[in-house]
């Protein structure tokens, strides 16, 4: 068995630009994970993305803790950081990070900022990603939560969070109906949902999304006026939280104007590392 690396390059150049917030350093990681994928054996790997991700993940956390290393021989405490000079760069800044999280990802340690970026925003599991950084996969998970407690508090711009509300009021409208097409619309053809039971496989494409979601519908009318709009984590969610202590949460992850990715979330523990702020208007 081969791998094509060229269906892939798009994504973990991505992957790698939210973990080091330049663009040259990502292409230059991307080029390194091609070049093990070379000299590697794949025959055995399952899921070549998942594979091809957690090299760039290793790369890119060698390379964080070179930049550090670096800076702290300077004593230059300021991050490197290369200006969105090129429309690729002005995409990849306007995605489902946003400059201010960047920013912010930027002071975090790399270990935290690996964890983060790999389970939030590219759904890798922590048992993979507990491999990267040298750490068990409870400690990884805390490297998660406080980095994104941290991220949280980098507020994105008014202009985002509109956009981010009218999604999330569309996907709630469409969801009381049970509207297929709706749900289809707002949905990024790659999606994927993460469910609360962690036994339960995780779902992806739009279309096998918005049908389970459909099928759900009529339960979901029957709560829906309990769930009240919020930033989770630093971007627009819906939280239920009867007697102002939440019970349940769904984590979006928007990109190109759409949920790229949305987590169930009803454990107790996992609610309690969720960064929550209230927003004005109540959910539709």
């Amino acid at each position: 068995m081969t791998i094509d690396f060229e269906p892939h390059r798009t994504h973990l150049r991505g992957v790698a630009y939210r973990m080091l917030g330049s663009l040259p350093e990502a292409e230059d990681a991307v080029q390194e994970a091609w070049l093990r994928l070379d000299r590697a054996d794949p025959s055995d790997v399952a899921n070549p993305r998942g594979w091809l991700t957690t090299v760039v993940g290793r790369i890119c956390l060698d390379m964080l803790r070179t930049r550090a290393s670096r800076r702290e021989d300077e004593l230059d405490p300021q991050p490197e950081r290369v200006a969105a000079t090129d429309p690729e760069q002005e995409r990849m800044l306007a995605d489902a990070v946003g400059l201010a999280v960047l920013v912010v990802l930027d002071q975090l340690e790399p270990a935290e900022r690996i964890a983060f970026v790999l389970h939030d925003l590219c759904g890798l599991g922590f048992d993979e990603i507990a491999t990267i950084v040298a750490r068990s996969p409870a400690a990884t998970r805390q490297l998660a939560s406080r980095a994104r407690r941290r991220v949280q508090g980098s507020r994105p711009p008014e202009a985002e969070l509109a956009s981010q509300r009218e999604i999330v009021a569309q996907f709630v409208a469409a969801l009381r109906i049970g509207d297929l097409a709706g749900l289809i619309a707002i949905l990024d053809p790659q999606v994927v949902v993460v469910p609360p039971d962690a036994s339960t496989s995780e779902i992806h494409g739009a279309e096998l999304a918005a049908r389970n979601w459909v099928e759900g519908a009529a339960a979901f009318a029957k709560f829906a006026d309990m769930f009240t709009a919020a930033l989770v984590d630093g971007a627009v969610g819906l939280v239920m939280a009867p007697k102002g202590k939440a019970v349940r949460a769904l984590r979006f992850t928007f990109a190109d104007g759409r949920i790229a990715r949305a987590e169930i979330i009803a454990d107790r523990a996992e609610l309690e590392a969720l960064a929550i702020e209230e927003l004005s208007e109540r959910a539709p």
